[in-house]
């Protein structure tokens, strides 16, 4: 199935937070621009803080009606002021885990989206999340919307006050990007592989989709170049890496078809992917990147690109498959 087949639903997952209501928000907006339905999902287990667990049929039948009406009120909520035609929207609440259910009901949607978790970076490294979860497992696009104002700037808060001598409180200020939020690029990570190909391709669509600029980063180390002309016994200079890392975005650009109106520039940057693609996400208003990296245990432990992207972007991310 084509990454952007409009005639698929977009598949996002709820559950009465606030980072899901923007994970709606940003479906039901995507779906107003496209025409697709929009399938909102609570995956519910016998731990909700809905009161004691049924003991009947009925109590069983009265908790699903219960769900089904926030669900409603969650919808009604987030598609104000949103030119969505509601006819479009799908209710969906099943006895399942989040992660199991939205795997389950979206494997063959256009896209699922989540909001981000409100874990500590701690929290996150072990406990892991839905949104790094389902971006590793799912094998349709996954969307990762994050909201301002997470858990990291109050930790950055705390610990600015910690260092700082006296009892005089102080903030931590983010440095405010050069372009606001409506000037900002989409911005897609490739590297050649054939799932940054495909993320590429996302991405075009998401540009023309929003009316904004693509830019295209190759973020290369030396393993990440291949055999380099007239180095193969050798270590490759930074100056002599850097020109085949741009001859390798170059010749990625040559075998792609870029539709009129898009305006497309390309970076080629020195620096490991994740850092550089997450440093990219402060100026970008979407990130896309494909899942190429570490899975299972490796990626729990050391980290995937994805992984990484998903848990620290600062804004909006999707991994392709």
């Amino acid at each position: 199935m084509n990454e952007f087949d409009v005639d698929a639903d977009i598949v996002v997952g709820v559950d009465g937070s606030d980072e899901s209501f923007a994970a709606l928000k940003w479906a039901l907006t995507e779906a107003s621009l496209t025409g697709q339905s929009v399938n909102a999902v609570f995956g519910w287990t016998n731990s909700w803080d809905m009161g004691s667990e049924p003991d009947s049929d009925e109590a069983w039948a009265k908790v699903r009606h219960d769900i089904a009406n926030e669900l409603r009120d969650w919808a009604d909520h987030a598609s104000q002021g949103i030119d969505f035609d509601p006819g479009k929207l799908k209710l969906t609440s099943v006895k399942a885990s989040g992660t199991a259910a939205l795997l389950q009901i979206g494997k063959d949607s256009q896209q699922i989206v989540v909001g981000r978790r409100s874990l500590g970076r701690v929290a996150r490294w072990f406990m892991g999340s839905l949104s790094a979860s389902l971006a590793e497992e799912a094998q349709v696009p996954v969307t990762v919307v994050r909201i301002a104002g997470s858990e990291d700037e109050s930790v950055t808060d705390a610990i600015a006050n910690a260092l700082t001598p006296g009892n005089k409180t102080v903030h931590y200020v983010q440095p405010r990007p050069a372009l606001e939020e409506s000037g900002r690029p989409v911005v897609v990570g490739v590297d050649g592989s054939e799932a940054s190909r495909r993320a590429f391709d996302f991405a075009l669509h998401e540009a023309r989709l929003h009316d904004r600029p693509l830019s295209v980063l190759f973020c290369w180390q030396l393993k990440d170049l291949g055999t380099v002309p007239g180095y193969e016994n050798a270590v490759a200079p930074v100056e002599i890496g850097q020109r085949r890392a741009e001859e390798i975005l170059s010749d990625l650009m040559n075998r792609v078809t870029i539709p009129e109106g898009v305006t497309v520039d390309t970076h080629a940057f020195h620096i490991p992917a994740s850092k550089g693609l997450i440093a990219a996400s402060r100026y970008a208003s979407h990130l896309i990147v494909g899942s190429r990296g570490l899975s299972g245990l490796d990626a729990h432990f050391l980290g995937s690109v994805s992984r990484q992207i998903v848990n620290f972007a600062e804004c909006t991310v999707t991994v392709v498959h």
